[in-house]
């Protein structure tokens, strides 16, 4: 997640697999690696402050499942299903995550394919 000027680009995605956790942690939005399954592969220190969840807690987990089960509906999760079932997927959407505290309304960029995995970035607006 990031302020109105910072947003990924596809640049970033496409290296995104070969940079350290340090240059991850360096990125102005939010970035979580999901494997097809859902289960959270890498989240950077951006998302950690925004979403106030621990990189500990979260990783290893089904986010769709276990972190953010708001997203287990098909504007979020049946997009990632349909991506992953395809081998491709590129959208964005506006999405409002109700975290009991800091409720936030956050553009989501959902990258997948079968050499990058899929790559959530959301950013505020």
């Amino acid at each position: 997640m990031s302020s109105d000027s910072a947003a990924p680009t596809p640049f970033i995605f496409q290296t995104i697999d070969s940079i350290g956790e340090k240059e991850l942690d360096s990125l102005p939005y939010g970035v979580i690696q999901l494997d097809a399954q859902g289960t959270v592969l890498r989240y950077n220190a951006y998302e950690e402050r925004l979403s106030g969840l621990t990189r500990q807690r979260v990783v290893g987990k089904n986010f769709f499942k276990q972190i953010a089960p708001c997203t287990d509906m098909q504007e979020f999760y049946g997009r990632f299903r349909e991506g992953v079932a395809a081998g491709e997927l590129h959208c964005t959407f506006r999405y409002h995550f109700a975290f009991k505290r800091n409720a936030r309304d956050v553009t989501v960029t959902l990258l997948y394919n079968a050499l990058l995995g899929f790559w959530s970035s959301p950013s505020t607006r």
